[in-house]
């Protein structure tokens, strides 16, 4: 016995005792994972390549390994918080260094747009353009719109509706077709907005008109004036005809256009002319069943302004504005590697990539063997604080031996002293 074996196992055990301590420390840091201290024995062969020797002359910590296994995800109310469930770092850059990589998704928005961690570096992806349009690419840090989004003429209309066929004829004999004000001359009506080059709402009205059995006119009103005819004989933009056994529109049997004039709104805003609009009524169908209207879309939008964002699975960053439009403003950009555990760690949550662990395989997330996304959540540290504290045990305990083996020699050494 030699006091090399005891010493070797006194400083292997520290620096056991110093990785245990660090992985409990980051128990509660996000995107924190544990490291576990590796030793090898030593052997005098093994030093100068000579010598058979069976006894042992110590221990080395051969490595401290990082454990890149999942952590449990815990949901948060910040929607800019982001988790990985799966494979994969989040690649945030100072501009200047090379790129760092992380899997703590605690981001938040500087002064300038920027998707930035705590200590200002900024989240890389894939930009937008204006029309929403990710360009998929070189990376690039991640800037959300400042600006709103521009407004949209309608030039498309859907209605899906169901007439009564049991309703009367409600054409007047005499006088004009109809009359908007008097419910006698048509069946039923039904409003929704659209919108002009500029924004501005435009309330159209429909009205719908038995002829006869198989036939129905369609008016329609813009802010209350007549598209078809004019105030005093106003016309239909079409008729609708029905087979005699009911069911779907027989015509019109396709999409068909109409203008609406320039007119002043409820608002007191003089209105654009909206030319062209296609109105689509090949789902509109007789029954002997009450009046609805079952859908009534159109694509038109006012200008809006930046309301909120969103970060869906997928990575894609979705910009909500205030007229209830949405756009991709980016997309997230992740990083994998074939050997994380030879990833140099930094500090503040991030590592560096180093030879040993290759370079990184870059893809948006749910792609290839990329994780997804979960926003509004964070993955916590992977560190087992029960198993580390156990463990931390028995490096106590292998320390108090340790120190016995010394003891030992020592007293080994003193009888020899003794000895006369």
């Amino acid at each position: 016995m030699s006091f090399q074996q005891g010493l070797s196992g006194l400083n292997a055990t520290s620096k056991n005792l110093e990785v245990i301590g660090n992985n409990i420390a980051n128990a509660n840091t996000f995107g924190a994972k544990a490291s576990r201290a590796e030793f090898a024995d030593v052997y005098a062969t093994a030093l100068n390549g000579a010598g058979r020797n069976p006894v042992g002359i110590g221990v080395n910590l051969q490595a401290v390994a990082q454990q890149f296994t999942q952590g449990n995800i815990s949901t948060t109310e910040n929607p800019m918080d982001l988790a990985i469930n799966g494979n994969g770092f989040f690649q945030v850059s100072d501009g200047v260094n090379p790129v760092q990589y992380t899997r703590n998704g605690q981001f938040k928005l500087d002064r300038d747009g920027f998707i930035v961690t705590n200590q200002g570096l900024r989240l890389i992806g894939y930009p937008a353009d204006g029309a929403g349009v990710i360009q998929p690419g070189t990376a690039v840090p991640l800037q959300l719109p400042t600006g709103g989004v521009d407004p949209s003429a309608t030039d498309e209309i859907r209605m899906e509706a169901t007439l009564d066929s049991r309703t009367p004829v409600t054409l007047p004999t005499a006088g004009p077709q109809v009359i908007f004000n008097d419910p006698r001359t048509y069946n039923n009506a039904t409003s929704h907005t659209v919108y002009d080059t500029m924004g501005n709402e435009v309330a159209l009205t429909y009205y719908f008109q038995k002829v006869d059995t198989d036939s129905w006119n369609l008016y329609v009103t813009a802010n209350g004036s007549t598209i078809g005819g004019d105030a005093t004989n106003p016309l239909p933009v079409t008729t609708i005809e029905f087979p005699t056994t009911g069911g779907r529109a027989i015509a019109p049997a396709a999409t068909f256009t109409f203008d609406v004039p320039a007119s002043v709104n409820a608002q007191g805003a003089d209105t654009l002319p909206i030319t062209g609009i296609r109105l689509d009524l090949t789902s509109t169908t007789l029954y002997g069943s009450p009046f609805g209207v079952t859908n009534l879309t159109q694509n038109g939008y006012s200008a809006g302004q930046l309301s909120g964002v969103t970060i869906e699975g997928d990575g894609v960053i979705m910009a909500a504005y205030s007229n209830g439009q949405t756009q991709p403003a980016g997309q997230l950009e992740l990083a994998s590697f074939r050997n994380p555990q030879g990833l140099a760690p930094n500090g503040n949550n991030t590592w560096s990539r180093t030879f040993g662990s290759g370079d990184p395989v870059v893809g948006v997330p749910g792609q290839g063997n990329m994780g997804v996304l979960q926003a509004g959540a964070l993955e916590e540290s992977n560190v087992d604080l029960t198993g580390e504290l156990v463990n931390m045990i028995m490096a106590q305990r292998v320390y108090q031996a340790n120190a016995q083996t010394i003891k030992a020699q020592d007293a080994v050494l003193q009888t020899l002293v003794n000895l006369r």
